[in-house]
């Protein structure tokens, strides 16, 4: 069966997170973040598609599974997931096509989801997981790394 990696980065460095990828046999990182920036060195849009592109992983970034500015906002101020839950799974479902996307790609290469939370229940990667999981019906495997 195939299998669908997710991985955050909170807590890393470059270093280990490239490791990380590169242990699991990842060919391609789908960057799920709204805004593909971070304060953490190495993880920014470009430095790590050119980090990763060195290794022979392809990266590429699909803002529209990203979670919308105003529900993130939301959730630092209130601390409330199952709010920022119901609000995320109504926006992913008008995103079905970039789901959709991820699905192929799975079919074609080794993928991982990337965001930030170092844990996957507490980010809203595994809800984009679930789904394509969903739509692709063929026993895909979620692996959380």
């Amino acid at each position: 069966a195939n299998k669908l990696y997710t991985i955050g980065y909170e807590e890393t460095t470059a270093e280990s997170f490239l490791k990380k990828l590169e242990s699991a046999g990842v060919e391609m990182v789908l960057d799920i973040r709204e805004l593909p920036q971070s304060r953490i060195p190495g993880f920014s849009k470009n430095v790590l598609a050119e980090k990763l592109r060195h290794r022979g992983i392809d990266y590429l970034h699909i803002r529209e599974l990203g979670s919308p500015r105003e529900l993130r906002h939301e959730l630092r101020q209130t601390k409330d997931f199952m709010a920022f839950t119901r609000g995320y799974l109504l926006y992913l479902k008008k995103q079905m096509e970039y789901v959709g996307t991820v699905k192929n790609m799975v079919y074609e290469k080794t993928c991982c989801l990337l965001c930030f939370e170092k844990n996957h229940e507490e980010c809203h990667r595994k809800f984009v997981a679930a789904e394509v999981k969903a739509v692709a019906r063929n026993g895909l495997q979620i692996v959380h790394l």
